[in-house]
C-alpha cells in the first residue's frame, strides 16, 4: 500500500468516527434549550431610538410542541406592562444556536411583535418590532 494512501484512510476512519447522529444531537440541542429557558429569568435591555430600557422575562416553561413550534410560558415585564401568557413562538437553528422568531405574532394585552431573539452561552440578543417601533435586546439568562 503506498504510503500516501494510508494517511487518507486513517482520516476517512477517524471521521467517520467523530460523526454524530443528527436526530440525537437534535435531541439534545432542544433538551439543552428548554432546560435553560425552564425557570429562568432573561433579564436585559431593549432600545427603542437612544432611549435604553430594562425589561425582565420570567420564563416557568419552555417546551416543544411539535416540528419548530414551541410554547414559552412567560411573564414580561417593561414600562407599565406585567402579563404572564403562554406564547407560541417559531425556533430555528442557526447550527447550535437556537433562535426564537415571531412574525406579526398579536400577544393579548401588549401588541403586534415581530422578532428575532438567539440565545447563546446565558446570554440572549436580538432584533423587535411593535407596528412600527423597535429595536435590539439583550441580556443575561438567570436560573432562579
Amino acid at each position: 500500500m503506498p504510503r500516501t494512501v494510508l494517511p487518507l484512510l486513517m482520516a476517512l476512519a477517524l471521521a467517520s468516527c467523530s460523526r454524530r447522529d443528527p436526530a440525537a444531537e437534535t435531541a439534545r440541542l432542544e433538551r439543552e434549550f428548554s432546560q435553560m429557558l425552564t425557570g429562568a429569568v432573561l433579564s436585559g435591555k431593549f432600545q427603542t431610538g437612544d432611549r435604553i430600557s430594562e425589561d425582565h422575562y420570567t420564563i416557568s416553561k419552555a417546551s416543544k410542541l411539535s416540528g419548530d413550534t414551541w410554547l414559552i410560558h412567560s411573564r414580561i415585564q417593561y414600562g407599565t406592562h406585567d402579563v404572564t401568557i403562554p406564547i407560541p413562538v417559531t425556533v430555528k437553528w442557526a447550527g447550535d444556536t437556537p433562535v426564537i422568531t415571531l412574525t406579526g405574532t398579536t400577544i393579548p394585552g401588549l401588541g403586534t411583535f415581530t422578532a428575532r431573539v438567539l440565545f447563546y452561552r446565558g446570554h440572549y440578543a436580538g432584533y423587535w418590532d411593535n407596528k412600527g417601533h423597535g429595536g435590539q435586546m439583550w441580556g443575561v439568562v438567570r436560573r432562579q
